[in-house]
């Protein structure tokens, strides 16, 4: 039985809507995932288990991504909406502890709840839209596409090895790729951003918050490895107190100077949706980098003085460069330039990679924090002694 749309939508009364408390129950599911993605990265840090941990990384993105679509345009505080939440948060527990073994034994039970998730909840909603609704047939065409990969997903799960990852990855690339072509479907035509009316400070508080969800991981992350340590000696100390300022200025570079002006630019665009989209797109780069950066405080604080390997090298400075590469990105989408700060950051990460074999991964761990420190502050300053204009509406 359909409901009218009213009874469902947001009301869009001119204030700021807010994220709702039962949208925050809904995200510790996703503390879970993202404390297994950390851990699973860790228990495999080879070029093919990065990949399926990347794999497996975008899958929980786009599974909290469309959710929170649909808590944007729909009330969260009816029932209805409320209860399809709860399924969703039942089934990503499901997905999320299927983590560690989705490229083993539990593969079909990690596609079988992922795939149900995307395909259950965007046929819900239709169901429950009337016919003539304006968001019907975007959700019929985001129906399609879902349907396609959540085949390819079950398919994968069917599947062993690499053919598991390949379908994978094409699962993958149905769903985010999708809505950059306006999710087009032969006979269904596309959608344009510009229909897609969102609430712009809804939309930015949501991505802010999973970076907080993501950063929180990491400081529990970083009191479990300590806990974990038998011998509190002043090395393993003194990387504990690395990883906790790495996290500070992970907090500092985004949340300092520009997540207010980030809700702002969405709100004053003339094309609010593509906004929106960018700041999914951008901001699934920004919280691998902190997931990346976990991994790496939790190897350093085990094996403070353990001299560097490659892949430990990679883990190490990809996380804080991965991070400032997002960052740097998102500033650009809200202020429209690259900010130089990011860009010396990088550099400096960049000239770090053949020092880093000549000492260990404290010392590294350490140079990489004090760059992270160095942009925040920088950063900072910037933000107190210079105009940031937000660019004009975007057409």
């Amino acid at each position: 039985m359909t409901m009218e749309t009213g009874s469902l939508l947001r009301e869009r009364d001119g204030n700021e809507a807010h994220v709702s408390y039962v949208e925050l129950f809904f995200d510790l599911v996703y503390v879970f995932a993202v404390t297994q993605l950390a851990h699973r990265l860790v228990d495999d840090l080879s070029a093919v288990g990065v990949l399926q941990t990347l794999v497996l990384w975008f899958a929980v993105w786009l599974g909290w991504q469309y959710t929170c679509w649909v808590t944007n345009w729909f009330n969260p505080e009816t029932m209805s909406i409320r209860l399809l939440m709860f399924a969703i948060m039942l089934a990503g527990l499901v997905m999320s502890a299927a983590i560690p073994e989705a490229f083993g034994n539990r593969g079909l039970i990690f596609a079988g709840a992922y795939a149900a998730i995307q395909i259950g909840r965007t046929l819900f909603v239709l169901l429950q839209l009337d016919r003539n609704s304006a968001l019907a047939p975007n959700f019929r065409r985001m129906l399609a596409w879902l349907s396609l990969s959540g085949a390819l997903w079950i398919a994968g799960g069917l599947s062993d090895g690499h053919l598991r990852l390949v379908l994978w990855l094409l699962a993958v690339a149905c769903e985010y790729l999708s809505p950059m072509i306006g999710l087009w479907v032969p006979g269904l035509g596309r959608s344009q951003t510009s229909d897609w009316t969102i609430e712009g400070g809804h939309m930015a508080e949501r991505c802010q918050l999973f970076v907080i969800v993501a950063l929180g991981e990491s400081i529990l992350d970083t009191g479990a490895s300590l806990d974990h340590t038998a011998l509190w000696d002043l090395p393993i100390l003194i990387a504990f107190l690395v990883a906790f300022l790495g996290s500070v200025a992970m907090w500092w570079v985004y949340f300092d100077t520009s997540s207010h002006d980030g809700s702002e630019a969405i709100t004053h665009s003339k094309d609010p949706g593509r906004m929106g989209a960018y700041f999914h797109y951008v901001h699934v780069i920004i919280v691998a980098g902190v997931i990346v950066s976990a991994v790496a405080n939790e190897m350093v604080i085990a094996h403070p003085d353990q001299r560097i390997v490659a892949s430990h090298l990679g883990i190490l400075l990809g996380g804080p460069a991965i991070y400032l590469f997002g960052n740097a990105i998102y500033k650009k989408v809200v202020y429209g330039r690259f900010p130089l700060s990011h860009l010396c950051g990088l550099v400096a990460l960049a000239i770090l990679v053949p020092l880093g074999f000549l000492t260990d991964q404290l010392m590294v761990n350490g140079l990489t924090t004090l760059i992270l420190l160095a942009v925040a502050g920088w950063g900072s300053w910037a933000r107190r002694h210079t105009t940031y204009a937000l660019p004009l509406p975007h057409h």
